[in-house]
């Protein structure tokens, strides 16, 4: 019996939330997890990443909700970091679906499966899609990064638990908190599909999850503060944390890096990287 059945798959980072859209707004970016599925006749994982190499990895895990994994290897490697804040489970738990649906031609509802592994849709939707997204439960609306605009990562050292950081958030928030993140999100979303600097920049203020977090990653939450003082149009927390995004026009991001750089130094990196219009793929081998 010749064993030949290859998948190729490659999913972008994800950044969710996006300052006031809390569990509803989120964007790819162009770090990406490469996981190649090959038909050996043996299971096995390779990888130079600090994750589970048994069935309980979460590649392997998203893979046998549809199909069992025996006789493939599984070959991962990512740029993504995995201190928290850039998508990193959902791009693994999209990798390992996407394989074994491609291989076995199911046909599965690759959005709901992933959803259900992973807790919630934003970073999911982004993954699965690219650009920006507007998530209303399971279904997402997709808008286009305007050009120009960039991201700068800074990635610290030391993560902050997820679970962590969504105990931090209260069960209720005032009228006037909501209300302002709704006004925030709407500018946002307008100055995205305007292409519209100052209304990007207005619109990236938050009341509902990041002031709460801040005493989780005082460090971060200090950058965010700070944002337009490096050249930045602004920054969010990066999902949960500790990572911070910052947004910035294409002129600008060489100086934001280079201030940034000096800012985190011994604590963070920073990376430079683009808003990623291209969401998932996979191919044939």
């Amino acid at each position: 019996m010749t064993l030949a059945r290859r998948r190729l798959v490659r999913v972008p980072a994800s950044s969710a939330n996006l300052g006031p859209g809390f569990d509803v707004l989120a964007a790819a970016l162009s770090l990406r997890l490469e996981l190649e599925v090959v038909e050996t006749g043996t299971f096995a994982i390779e990888t130079e990443l600090d994750v589970r190499k048994d069935r309980e990895n979460l590649v392997v895990r998203a893979f046998e909700r549809l199909h069992p994994a025996d006789g493939f290897e599984f070959r991962i490697s990512s740029q993504i970091p995995l201190s928290g804040g850039l998508g990193s489970s959902a791009a693994a738990i999209v990798a390992g679906l996407l394989a074994a649906d491609h291989l076995f031609e199911l046909d599965a509802d690759v959005r709901r499966e992933a959803i259900d592994l992973e807790g919630h849709p934003d970073n999911v939707a982004a993954a699965l899609d690219g650009g920006f997204v507007i998530c209303d439960g399971p279904r997402a609306h997709r808008v286009e990064a305007p050009m120009g605009l960039e991201a700068v990562l800074v990635v610290p050292a030391r993560a902050v638990a997820t679970a962590d950081a969504r105990r931090a958030l209260p069960e209720h928030v005032s009228v006037g908190d909501a209300a302002f993140n709704i006004a925030m999100a709407s500018t946002l979303v307008l100055g995205l599909e305007r292409g519209d600097w100052d209304l990007i920049a207005a619109g990236l203020r938050d009341r509902l999850h990041q002031p709460y977090r801040a005493r989780l990653y005082p460090r971060s939450a200090e950058l965010v503060e700070r944002a337009t003082s490096f050249g930045a149009l602004g920054a969010t927390i990066s999902g949960a944390g500790p990572i911070v995004l910052f947004w910035s026009h294409y002129e600008q991001t060489a100086g934001v890096v280079r201030a940034l750089q000096r800012e985190t130094d011994g604590w963070a990196i920073v990376l430079r990287t683009a808003f990623e219009p291209q969401g998932a793929d996979v191919h044939e081998l």
